[in-house]
């Protein structure tokens, strides 16, 4: 439960405003979560139940503005796949690490984030119960998947001795 207290440093500069609509949370040194809109501290656990609401916010450095977004993200991913039954394997893990520095590292991203996507409209169509809508969205999915194969091996260099050639 978040708690109602002053920021620590009020002086660290009023750039409270995001972009219209959005939330801003604050980072301070000590590693507590401000939140702007509400004027109160907040956890990982805060941020995570905005996130399953769909909640619009931003996460910034106190001092220096930094967006720390992505990385309080990474830190709520890490909970969840510490404790309680965890989303990635090992291997599935170890196969992302690998991207990482290799030339196909924003072609995995967006291919992780469309798939994401996808896979999210199929299950908010699943439990609409609209099961024929279902169909269509898993067959987009694979074709998304073939066309993308298809990339990579006309690519050739991109993947050496991964893909052979097609016959």
């Amino acid at each position: 439960m978040p708690t109602r207290r002053e920021p620590p440093d009020p002086a660290a500069g009023s750039a409270d405003a995001g972009p219209v609509g959005v939330r801003v949370l604050k980072k301070y040194p000590n590693r507590r979560l401000y939140d702007t809109r509400t004027s109160s501290y907040i956890t990982l656990v805060d941020v995570k139940k905005m996130v399953l609401a769909q909640e619009a916010f931003e996460v910034r450095d106190a001092k220096s503005g930094e967006d720390l977004t992505r990385s309080i993200l990474l830190q709520i991913i890490l909970e969840e796949e510490s404790g309680g039954v965890p989303m990635f394997s090992a291997a599935t893990l170890e196969q992302i690490i690998r991207f990482y520095g290799h030339s196909m590292q924003g072609v995995m991203g967006q291919m992780l984030e469309q798939n994401l996507s996808q896979f999210a409209e199929i299950q908010k169509q699943w439990l609409a119960g609209q099961p024929g809508v279902v169909q269509t969205l898993m067959e987009s999915y694979a074709e998304q998947g073939r066309k993308l194969m298809e990339q990579m091996q006309r690519g050739g260099g991109l993947f050496p001795g991964m893909f052979p050639p097609s016959r």
